[in-house]
């Protein structure tokens, strides 16, 4: 019997999705009879006149409380708001739920045509298309405190078994490139940087206004820290985001949104995302955003029964989802249905320290000890000791964890709760 564990000789080589050179066409799902669309900004403001049950919405139209800058959703159906309800996403974020039930014949919204009938500014670009597919972080190009001299555009995919991003960047070339152009007409940013999985920077390099550079193809050499080191050389500090350092990552499909939206006038609606079925099966799928998930897995006559999992990613670091009414949204990539009999339940045993977190982990994180403290809420102790902010969250500990403990979901929290007490900090000093 070996003394150490497989892991320890050789770590598994998980590779990325590539597609083949034959392109699949992704399996249209019809407009739903009602969409719920998430505006990122909890309830309690007062009412907008467009944003209030009774209001008439033309798809392509730009909803927030208010006329001004700042969170908005874009209808993706033409019809009359019904419900306003308030919604909690993970780790308790605050957003308001806008459904929508369609009515009559489709009608396109002008209003971004109109403010973008010359080369449309950053605040232009962040007000309408901040929620298109893709959802480019567009108000982070608005921050004077943070200016951004670097854009990252990723054309791969970050976790398993999904094929979104790398489709989008292989079928919308064209409209990548449109993207990457406005963005810089847009900014003055002329350091724009296109990175692409290894084997396809060949079909990539010099078709683009930007700096194309490879990224290994194996699993996680995609996550954002490790683009981030791999394609600045640097160190991201405790606490610290790529935006602090001047650079700011898109993925490519909301480049290529971008691109759609200046071309034709409209704020693209329709977002592909990569379906995976109890048998494992991949199917590209495009659906309206704010499509109940439950239509797209109809659609591909797909069912679920009592403990099933449906999740919302990839296998890797995607969350379950607790309702079939959940909407696509413009970052849902994937959704994935898991057999309830295949499904391995969380455990409740403590950390053995058998060590195969230690050995599968890219950045060395000590995982075994970082948990303890993790599991006991001492959050800060645990970034300030074992290294929290050096995971690049990509669930290869919790993948191997002998104890099933689900690590990659206390890192998160862990993290997400100590960015949480920074503002409230701030506002006791």
């Amino acid at each position: 019997m070996p003394s150490k564990s497989f892991f320890g000789y050789a770590k598994p080589a998980f590779h990325y999705e590539l597609l083949s050179t034959t392109l699949p066409q992704p399996v249209p799902v019809p407009p739903a009879g009602s969409v719920t669309l998430l505006l990122p900004q909890e309830m309690g403001m007062k009412p907008s006149e467009t944003i209030k049950v009774g209001a008439k919405v033309k798809t392509g139209q730009r909803l927030a409380w208010n006329d001004a800058s700042g969170p908005s959703v874009v209808a993706s159906i033409t019809g009359t708001i019904t419900k306003i309800a308030a919604y909690v996403g993970d780790y308790g974020q605050q957003y308001t739920a806008i459904t929508v039930v369609g009515e009559g014949e489709e009608q396109w919204d002008d209003q971004f045509a109109k403010a973008a009938a010359s080369t449309p500014s950053a605040k232009v670009l962040n007000d309408y298309l901040s929620a298109a597919p893709g959802g480019a972080p567009l108000e982070k190009l608005l921050n004077e405190n943070k200016p951004i001299d670097t854009v990252i555009i990723y054309g791969g995919d970050t976790d398993l078994l999904v094929e979104t991003n790398l489709f989008a960047l292989k079928s919308q070339t064209r409209l990548v490139n449109q993207g990457i152009k406005t963005i810089k007409a847009a900014t003055g940013i002329e350091k724009v940087v296109l990175a692409v999985p290894a084997e396809s920077f060949q079909n990539f390099d010099g078709h683009f206004e930007a700096d194309v550079k490879s990224v290994p193809a194996t699993y996680p050499g995609a996550q954002l820290l490790m683009i981030h080191h791999l394609m600045t050389g640097q160190m991201l500090a405790q606490g610290q985001t790529p935006e602090d350092v001047g650079v700011l990552y898109m993925r490519a499909e909301a480049v290529a949104a971008i691109g759609s939206a200046v071309s034709e006038g409209r704020i693209p609606v329709d977002k592909v995302l990569t379906v995976v079925d109890k048998q494992g099966n991949r199917t590209l799928v495009s659906a309206r955003i704010g499509t109940p998930v439950g239509d797209v897995l109809k659609r591909l006559k797909i069912t679920t029964t009592g403990g099933d999992r449906i999740i919302s990613g990839g296998p890797m670091t995607g969350s379950a989802i607790y309702s079939e009414d959940q909407p696509v949204t413009p970052i849902t990539d994937a959704v994935m249905v898991q057999d309830g009999s295949d499904i391995i339940p969380v455990g409740e045993d403590p950390c053995i320290n058998c060590g195969e977190c230690i050995r599968i982990c890219p950045t060395k994180v000590p995982v075994n000890l970082l948990i303890r403290f993790l599991e006991a809420g001492q959050y800060q102790d645990g970034a300030d000791l074992y290294d929290l902010y050096s995971c690049v969250e990509c669930g290869l500990c919790s993948f191997v964890c002998v104890s099933r403990i689900p690590i990659l979901q206390y890192i998160k929290l862990a993290k997400y709760e100590l960015a949480r007490a920074i503002p409230a900090e701030d506002e006791n000093e």
